[in-house]
């Protein structure tokens, strides 16, 4: 692997090899994975826990409580509305600029306002990440995938948006209606929720009356919508992250604690109650972190990136794009980074997909679709173990919900990825073989 112009290391196609020795792991390796995961993956970790601190002192104040009233009156009767409202808006932010551990301040609110309209917390899980999932997969311009991809495939960036457009709504779709085939079934026969007998993270009693929402309560609201647009202009201009964004939601919750007239003994405690409640989430995260580590240490990424290309030379090309979409879902258990998916997977398949009549463009393609849908089920996603983690929904009862939407989602993606190298989606802007030849000799 070289640095490219950006310092972040590439794979350079055609120089595999297998070395003469390597140093086994061993037990005590093993244990010292375990503090470097919390190290490695301590932005979230902090992310998280700085989130749910200022939630505690935004619930204080008692705007959390009014906002879920007020939105049970519009949403109440039509919890239809409120899926689909989630499900496309967090598509559209994760397809646009790439958001992800930004939804979990939205975690508890969701609980909450499920938990009011007589549903459970994976109704309000499924929500958050399949429009995150979907936004990834289907994304028009995600700055951190499909530019990166674009670029290290030699395409022109943002090429090929149209397909990606017209795809956009289709997937979303096929998202809202499995939570919602769910949520009907749970309203039915409440029993038969995958939540039944699991603790809610929230108050266990039902809360039957709300506050109304009064002018407090609208300014610390508004000071919300302030925070998110500063965090998303950072984001978008800055390349903020997440330790500027936990530095953003620190301000809110001192702007929200002066505006609740909480004080600072309450707002500190309060602060503290919140992030306690999410030291079990934390721990989920720095573990989840740790399967990648031992990977990385065992020197056996490289080995499975080119064990499973080789028997894509031996296919159609329509085969061989939706062996790609396989590869790359497998691959993002192990680099659950999707930039670093990039950087390791694409130098590989763009030329691979040259020898083998599939255009770059749906390779990279095979790349969005296999790390993006995949973000939803695999344990080493940082964000999602975060997500559930914070809800209180067990991974054995989340991996049950979603395995048939990413079946759903997958199936999708192999039609439509055999569809676009039948109709040469992406030959426009195929780099020459010529060019491709003189490259790879260098």
């Amino acid at each position: 692997m070289v640095a490219n112009d950006s310092g972040r290391l590439s794979v350079v196609p055609g120089t595999y090899q297998i070395v003469e020795s390597t140093a086994n792991l061993t037990p005590w390796d093993l244990l010292q994975v375990i503090p470097r995961a919390f190290a490695a993956a301590q932005d979230v970790i902090f992310f998280v826990l700085i989130v749910g601190g200022v939630l505690a002192v935004a619930r204080a104040t008692g705007t959390v409580d009014a906002l879920i009233g007020r939105m049970l009156e519009r949403f109440g009767d039509s919890p239809q509305k409120l899926i689909f409202a989630v499900v496309f808006v967090f598509a559209m932010a994760s397809s646009s600029i790439g958001t992800a551990g930004e939804y979990i301040p939205f975690v508890l609110i969701l609980v909450a306002l499920c938990k009011a309209m007589k549903l459970d917390a994976m109704t309000a899980v499924g929500m958050i990440v399949a429009g995150y999932g979907i936004g990834y997969g289907v994304s028009a311009f995600n700055p951190f995938t499909v530019l990166i991809a674009q670029q290290i495939a030699e395409i022109p960036v943002y090429s090929g948006i149209w397909l990606r457009f017209a795809i956009f709504l289709p997937f979303v779709l096929i998202g809202f209606h499995h939570v919602w085939q769910y949520t009907q079934r749970v309203q039915k026969a409440p029993h038969t929720s995958m939540m039944a007998g699991i603790p809610c993270p929230l108050d266990n009693k039902p809360v039957h009356t709300y506050p109304q929402l009064n002018g407090r309560h609208k300014l610390i609201l508004a000071s919300f919508v302030a925070a998110l647009a500063i965090a998303v202009t950072g984001i978008a201009t800055q390349g903020w992250y997440l330790y500027e964004l936990g530095a953003v939601f620190i301000a809110w919750g001192i702007v929200t604690a002066v505006i609740g007239g909480l004080g600072a003994d309450k707002a500190a405690n309060k602060f503290i109650e919140g992030t306690s409640e999410l030291v079990m989430t934390a721990v989920l995260i720095g573990v989840a972190r740790g399967i990648a580590l031992v990977m990385e240490d065992g020197q056996i990424l490289h080995t499975l990136v080119h064990a499973m290309s080789m028997p894509l030379s031996h296919v159609s090309a329509e085969l061989s794009a939706v062996g790609m979409l396989v590869i790359q879902t497998v691959l993002n258990t192990f680099i659950p980074s999707g930039s670093g998916q990039a950087y390791v997977t694409m130098p590989l398949m763009a030329p691979l997909g040259d020898l083998v009549g599939v255009p770059r463009q749906v390779a990279v393609l095979a790349y969005q679709f296999g790390d993006g849908f995949s973000n939803m089920i695999i344990p080493t996603n940082a964000v999602l173990m975060g997500i559930i983690g914070m809800a209180g929904v067990p991974y054995s009862q989340w991996f049950k919900f979603c395995l048939p939407l990413l079946a759903k989602l997958m199936l999708a993606s192999a039609l439509v990825l055999v569809a676009a190298t039948l109709f040469g989606y992406g030959l426009d802007v195929q780099p020459q073989i010529s060019a491709v030849v003189e490259a790879a000799n260098g």
